[in-house]
């Protein structure tokens, strides 16, 4: 046993000194353990072979190797012949497997290694070390990934002490930074890196941090993103993601920290262009071109380049087809955003979109231009530059930039889309509103249209003045649901629906119970083809009809869903201006409701402001606010209805983006009372001729003479009708509107309508409205829920037909 001690204490020196020691199967504390003499035979029995093979060491001791330790697999054994091995013997150590059957019949598979050694007396003897096949596998391979790990594989592993100074490296740090023996030992971490910088995670600026992070707490720091160039890579950096992990003693005292890096240049590239793209999904929510270029800009300086340059077709900016690309670049190429960074040089935080890198390149790939393409058109350019020291561009920085230019070129698209459109449904608004509004002598009136400016597009607001009989005037302002060319249209639909209806002397909630009724016709099928239903933008359009009578300063008003007018004088107790009480109906087209008409007084000079809520609503301010801002304009108009105009549109310009706004001021007139004659007329044919001495009487008195022919003619005309056919009371009306036209009224409590029809040569009659009609202006026919009103409008200073009355 004391040479058994000898020699284990013997391989531990050796073993230590020539093994890496991790997990070592022949580790001397727990391998089986063989000592032989110089004859094979066996002079040492270690616990850990007694346990390996299952023999006692007294029944081994003296006996030849080659017996106890026999492969039952092999037809020689190698172990006989120690004794003539010799000098030869001792130049170095050999491996075998072999399969040894134990005392109790098991075989275990083992791996020996014979050491030779010498003795004190200078005969040779064998020192054996024996372990399971398994275990020597599994260390074989340990051992084979660690050489692999600090010889071959392109992970670099470095060691730092606890001064952060670097004390080892693998052979793949030093081949990456060029180093030669001894220029890196003991130096610290920022002066052999002076240039690197760390990427992520935030929270740490110097490597040093990170170190002393490690060493203070033993957690691991894992896929921290370093950058900095290498003598391989001359200017253009790499990208290193680096884990760190604390080194420390069997007692758990810090030795220092293991430094894990590799080179994730290429993947950290293919992130950056990602994350790049990944933001560009953000650009273009707006309809403007000049704000979509900004978004670029400011997304590709300095991730992608240096400077940018983009421009726009002037023919794309006026929304028109911008040439095929088969044709070249466009002309007329418009400046839309230009943006450079102050500082080209890499500092720590810039993107790394082109900093790194290390593929060849050429001065002239310094330089990008890449085409705004959509479908084979041109519509602009994206020009973007890099100056040293950043790396040229890459195959892979065009396809980002292309890309990005591809989603700008959609952007632009839309955009160029949304002016044309937008300036036809402008134009096809503005066509549809009334150009110039007629001048009724019982209104004076001014008016503001404000289409909006933002991405909705023109909306379907209009407002409308309609000349009535007997010198009333009807007001309208309507608005219908959404935006574009289809509300316009349907506005103009409805602006002429309920022109037509006004004709006809509708009161306001009969005119809007028959413009809900065609709405409604159109929605459920009359105008509509199968599977279209419920798309009628006109479903859910507000309007407010009024109707204005000079002659009794009243005004009947009716509302379909729409904010009510505004008037001077009535709104407060204090006389300033405020909303009317009108009862609202619903929407046009919802249907199942009625419509309800209020008549309302206005003193002379009142002010009616009719509006949508375009001019009322604005982002940050409700409509209460905007009603309020509204009624202090028109108080402070000092009687200027032009002015109040402009103060009240310059405090829904915040709005304007969007909603388009309507705006109708009216001040109302009333007659004097002296332009008004009225006569109750009996119903008697006999009454016609006094009544024409009434005209005839009145007409001198206002200096008319000129129109006294035609007047009593028209009058005689009409009266007889009404005694004739008609249901009295009958009543006659003269209205001198100004110097342009006389008016005669003529009512009964009939419903009958008389019919303008050509009389024949033997006829007696059936002449009577046909001289009406060829002397008057106009005339017509009106209803109220007492009586029917034949009226005529005769133009002061118009000539009789010299034909007229000449024989056939």
């Amino acid at each position: 046993m004391q040479t058994f001690r000898y020699w284990a204490g013997r391989m531990a020196t050796m073993h230590a000194s020539c093994e890496t020691g991790h997990q070592n199967p022949f580790d001397t504390t727990t391998a089986a353990m063989i000592v032989l003499d110089a004859q094979g035979r066996v002079t040492g029995w270690s616990p850990g072979a007694q346990n390996l093979y299952g023999a006692e060491t007294r029944d081994v001791l003296g006996r030849s190797a080659s017996e106890v330790l026999r492969d039952v697999r092999a037809r020689g054994d190698t172990l006989q012949g120690f004794g003539t091995a010799g000098a030869a013997a001792l130049a170095g150590a050999r491996t075998e497997r072999r399969t040894v059957r134990r005392p109790d019949g098991a075989l275990v598979e083992t791996v020996l290694r014979v050491f030779p050694v010498e003795q004190d007396r200078g005969s040779p003897a064998w020192v054996v070390m024996a372990a399971a096949s398994d275990r020597y596998q599994e260390w074989v391979t340990d051992q084979s990934m660690l050489s692999g790990l600090f010889t071959q594989a392109p992970v670099g592993l470095s060691v730092y002490g606890p001064d952060a100074h670097l004390n080892w490296t693998n052979d793949v740090v030093q081949q990456v930074m060029g180093w030669h023996a001894g220029e890196w030992e003991g130096r610290a971490n920022r002066v052999l890196y002076p240039h690197g910088s760390i990427l992520s995670p935030p929270g740490y600026h110097e490597m040093e941090e990170v170190l002393e992070e490690v060493l203070r707490t033993g957690e691991a720091v894992l896929d921290v993103h370093w950058r900095g160039p290498t003598p391989a890579t001359c200017e253009y950096h790499r990208v290193y993601s680096c884990s760190y992990f604390r080194l420390q003693d069997d007692a758990g005292h810090p030795l220092g920290v293991c430094e894990a890096s590799v080179d994730i240049t290429d993947r950290y590239e293919a992130r950056a262009r990602l994350a790049l793209l990944s933001r560009a999904s953000g650009i273009g929510t707006t309809l403007d071109v000049g704000q979509t270029a900004e978004e670029v800009a400011e997304l590709v300086v300095p991730d992608l380049a240096d400077s940018v340059r983009i421009e726009v077709a002037e023919s794309v900016l006026a929304g028109d087809e911008a040439p095929s690309s088969a044709s070249g670049a466009p002309k007329g190429l418009r400046l839309m955003a230009e943006r450079a960074r102050s500082d080209p040089s890499v500092t720590q935080g810039d993107a790394l979109l082109g900093v790194i890198g290390s593929r060849p390149t050429t001065a002239s790939q310094r330089l990008l231009a890449v085409p705004l393409l959509l479908g084979g058109t041109t519509l602009g350019a994206v020009t973007l530059r890099r100056e040293p020291p950043r790396a040229p561009f890459t195959q892979e920085d065009r396809a980002v930039a292309e890309e990005l230019a591809s989603r700008t070129a959609v952007c632009v698209d839309n955009a160029r889309r949304y002016v044309r459109e937008h300036a036809t449904a402008l134009k096809l608004q503005r066509d549809l509103l009334p150009r110039e509004l007629p001048q009724p002598s019982g209104v004076e009136f001014a008016h503001r249209y404000i289409p909006t400016t933002g991405p909705l597009g023109v909306g379907g607001d209009w407002y409308d003045v309609i000349p009535l009989s007997g010198a009333r005037v009807g007001l309208v302002v309507g608005d219908v649901v959404g935006h574009g060319v289809d509300a316009a249209a349907t506005m103009g639909r409805l602006r002429t629906s309920v022109r037509a209806l006004a004709a006809l002397d509708l009161p306001p909630d009969e005119l809007l119970t028959r413009l809900d009724d065609l709405v409604g016709q159109a929605r459920v099928g009359i105008h509509r083809t199968p599977g279209d239903e419920g798309t009628d933008r006109a479903l859910g359009a507000t309007c407010l009809y009024a109707v204005y009578d000079p002659t009794s300063r009243t005004c009947a008003m009716a509302s379909a869903g729409h904010l009510p007018p505004v008037a001077t004088g009535r709104g407060t107790d204090t006389g300033r201006a405020g909303p009317l009480h009108l009862p609202t109906g619903p929407p046009l087209g919802v249907g199942g409701l009625p419509f309800e008409s209020v008549e309302l007084e206005f003193a002379e000079g009142t002010v009616l402001a009719l509006f949508t809520d375009g001019i009322v609503k604005a982002r940050g301010r409700d409509v209460d606010e905007g009603v309020a801002d509204l009624c202090g304009a028109l108080d402070a108009s000092a009687g200027s209805l032009q002015k109040a105009c402009d103060e009240i549109v310059s405090l829904c310009a915040p709005g304007s983006a969007e909603d388009d706004a309507a705006l109708l001021l009216v001040r109302v007139h009333a007659f004097p009372e002296d332009s008004v004659a009225s006569w109750q007329v009996a119903s008697d044919p006999a009454e016609v001729a006094g009544v024409r001495a009434l005209v005839r009487e009145k007409l001198e008195d206002w200096g008319l003479d000129d129109a006294a022919f035609v007047s009593e003619l028209v009058v005689s005309e009409l009266v007889t009708n009404a005694v004739r056919y008609g249901r009295p009371p009958v009543s006659l009306r003269l209205l001198r509107d100004v110097d342009r036209t006389l008016i005669c009224e003529v009512s009964d409590a009939g419903h009958t309508s008389p019919n303008l029809r050509h009389a024949g040569d033997e006829d007696e009659g059936g002449r009577g409205l046909f001289l009406v009609a060829q002397l008057t202006a106009m005339w017509g026919t009106r209803y109220d829920r007492q009586a029917k009103t034949i009226w005529a409008e005769i133009g002061l200073g118009q000539e009789v037909p010299p034909d007229l009355f000449a024989e056939p």
